[in-house]
């Protein structure tokens, strides 16, 4: 190996080092494939309503959408109008929903219970607003972003997985509504293409 390698090599294994453990363990996380059932779907989760909440009591017989979000990230700022746009389309078509704080790194600080309880009602929440204890629900599903969504069918089989739209960064030139369109075709029973999309957001802060 000659010198310019070695200090190439040394750097690599540097930033290695000192990335955090929960940033270097989301790397091996491997999403659920499309055509998977709910993970964890009975599991119980506090709701900011102080209700006991599973993924599998919200699904109905149209579906049911799963949102990985937040309180502060910028991207879920930036997808404020989003969310809440996302959140009426699926009470109108019939979909449950539930959006999912997995910040477990963060419950003492912007992302406590107390923190969630009062972002929710700034924004009008109407789906259940739950704690993923830990983190679970978010590595059972491989989530690893905020914002990032999972649509199920009436079946609990998933169907759409990734971001709402084509522009995070600018949703308001988004161009592409890829979870609109995915639960349109969805309850058309139409090909969803794509069925995959890159979720660009803020890592999901777990506890190493």
């Amino acid at each position: 190996m000659n010198k310019r390698s070695f200090v190439a090599a040394l750097m690599v294994s540097a930033a290695m080092y000192t990335m955090p453990q929960s940033a270097m363990a989301q790397q091996n996380i491997q999403s659920i494939e499309i055509g998977a059932p709910i993970p964890m779907a009975d599991a119980k989760m506090k709701s900011t309503d102080k209700k006991e909440v599973s993924l599998e009591s919200k699904k109905t017989d149209k579906g049911l959408l799963v949102m990985f979000s937040c309180n502060t990230c910028p991207y879920v700022v930036k997808s404020e109008a989003r969310t809440k746009e996302a959140m009426e389309y699926a009470a109108k078509k019939g979909i449950g929903m539930v959006i999912v704080n997995s910040n477990a790194a963060q419950r003492g600080e912007a992302d406590s219970y107390d923190a969630m309880v009062k972002y929710g009602k700034k924004q009008g929440y109407k789906a259940p607003y739950v704690v993923d204890e830990e983190s679970k629900l978010a590595d059972a599903f491989g989530a690893t972003r905020t914002p990032e969504v999972f649509l199920f069918d009436g079946s609990g089989k998933l169907v759409y997985k990734g971001a709402m739209e084509d522009n995070p960064s600018t949703p308001s030139e988004s161009k592409s509504l890829y979870l609109k369109a995915a639960v349109d075709n969805m309850l058309s029973n139409k090909p969803i293409d794509p069925a995959t999309t890159k979720s660009i957001g803020c890592t999901i802060k777990k506890n190493s």
